[in-house]
């Protein structure tokens, strides 16, 4: 049977693979999408959006146990774990489904299998009934990332869970060790541990969520030992011995060795990119540290062959795959494609309180040698964060002293999450101190804060 030829062939159908192949069958390019287990990847399926109804629901569960301070009456508050998971695993099958519309809307054709690529324009995939063989004139290489696995810290899906085993967990677990305090991590911890597991986190680095700026990192480890957590910093899991329902951990802290009881483990110690069996090497692609090096439009250095979302680097976020998606599909229609711009996209984690961030934190302004100047806005100073019962958190902005750009924008709170587009949008054009001060924000809202902050790094600000 002769292969069949496309204008695009897309590997992966994550949200960048996807929206690459619906923007590319948009501007009238023959397009084939190829996934070996899911579409949506693992965003909808085991990612962003089943973490995110978890979370919901241990929110839910939060503000019911607060009942009283609004002058409500909930009595017997309780969970049954089960039913949350099934409601997160609904969500993410909605979604999921929502994605095989779309193909079918757009003319997709979808292709379920193993890709590999034994020459350059040639698409080679293993499906349930054979081999099927693709050529395209460009190649859109979008097969993502999985969980990082350190030696004798593996998931076994009993005691140590990696993150698709704490979306479906066999238990509720009582004393909880999670190993790695990013995103995927704080979220786990902030899940079980408000729903009632004795949580400890374990992060390497001198502070949790360290790629955010070091005073939100602060303030957000203070919450969450005020919640009952246990953090640990500079230190790391040497060890993990495996018993009959317990697990001991062998924490090294300050040069010293501490063993832990724990019921349950979770792994979060971040990723690796899917290179394996693509034949990407003997293409000439250059991989770097499991992760395909590309320019700033996403090309390999490979004619017609492209990289985007996770497995092309930092930062592993949904929204930059599928920002890359749309620019490689314009740039191959011929299009005037835009580069994305990796300092302006926002980071979010839903944990207890939220955190997000967009730029450069105080820190890394002041090591690029620039003037900064510095606003915050408290959370305690805000009308509705009162009215709402969230009074914990800040705005922070950080400005070039001498041109008023905005350079970075960090936040921890009530719905930040939500929030932090407002300067992802003035980052984009290019705002100045100047404009945001005088944007006119409605009130009472949430977003009166990120007034407030411009306001104070120029000293004007108001209700502080």
């Amino acid at each position: 049977m002769a292969a069949q030829t496309y204008d695009v062939i897309v590997i992966g159908a994550g949200p960048g693979g996807y929206v690459a192949a619906i923007r590319a069958a948009q501007l009238g390019l023959k397009t084939a999408i190829i996934e070996r287990e899911n579409l949506g990847g693992i965003c909808l399926n085991w990612g962003c959006i089943p973490t995110k109804a978890l979370l919901r629901s241990s929110e839910v569960f939060h503000l019911m146990e607060r009942a009283k301070e609004f002058g409500l009456s909930a009595e017997k508050i309780d969970y049954d774990l089960d039913a949350v998971v099934k409601r997160s695993r609904g969500v993410a099958k909605q979604l999921a489904s929502g994605v095989s519309h779309l193909m079918k809307k757009n003319k997709v054709t979808v292709v379920m299998g193993e890709a590999s690529l034994p020459a350059q324009g040639k698409v080679s995939v293993k499906t349930d009934k054979g081999v099927q063989e693709l050529t395209g004139t460009n190649i859109i290489l979008a097969t993502g990332a999985r969980a990082r696995e350190l030696p004798g810290l593996e998931g076994d899906g009993d005691l140590v869970w990696t993150y698709r085993d704490a979306l479906v967990p066999p238990r509720m677990p009582k004393k909880l060790l999670v190993i790695g305090s990013g995103a995927i991590g704080i979220e786990f911890a902030s899940f079980y541990n408000t729903l009632g597991a004795d949580t400890t986190v374990v992060e390497v680095m001198d502070r949790v969520l360290p790629v955010e700026d070091a005073e939100i990192s602060a303030m957000a480890k203070k919450s969450f030992v005020k919640q009952g957590m246990k953090i640990m910093e500079k230190a790391m899991v040497k060890q993990l011995d495996r018993g009959k329902g317990k697990v001991t951990a062998h924490i090294e802290s300050g040069g010293k060795v501490e063993k832990m009881e724990f019921d349950t483990v979770i792994s979060a110690v971040g990723i690796v990119g899917n290179v394996e069996g693509l034949g990407l090497e003997a293409l000439g692609v250059k991989i770097d540290r499991t992760h395909v090096v590309t320019d700033q439009f996403c090309r390999t250095g490979v004619d017609g062959l492209y990289a985007i979302g996770d497995i092309a680097g930092a930062p592993w976020l949904a929204h930059k795959a599928s920002h890359e998606g749309v620019m490689v599909a314009d740039l191959i229609a011929g299009k005037h494609a835009h580069p994305v711009k990796p300092e302006s996209i926002a980071g979010c984690t839903y944990c207890h309180p939220q955190v997000a961030s967009v730029g450069y934190t105080e820190a890394k302004a002041k090591e690029l040698g620039l003037d900064v100047k510095v606003g915050r806005f408290p959370f305690i100073g805000n009308g509705k964060a009162i009215a709402l019962g969230e009074v914990e958190g800040m705005i922070k902005t950080v400005f070039d002293a001498k041109t008023g750009e905005l350079l970075g924008a960090h936040m921890i709170g009530a719905e930040v999450t939500e929030l932090i587009q407002g300067y992802v949008v003035g980052r984009q054009l290019e705002t100045t101190e100047e404009d945001l001060m005088n944007t006119v924000f409605p009130h009472p809202t949430l977003s009166e804060m990120m007034h407030e902050s411009v306001l104070d790094a120029f000293d004007r600000v108001i209700h502080m």
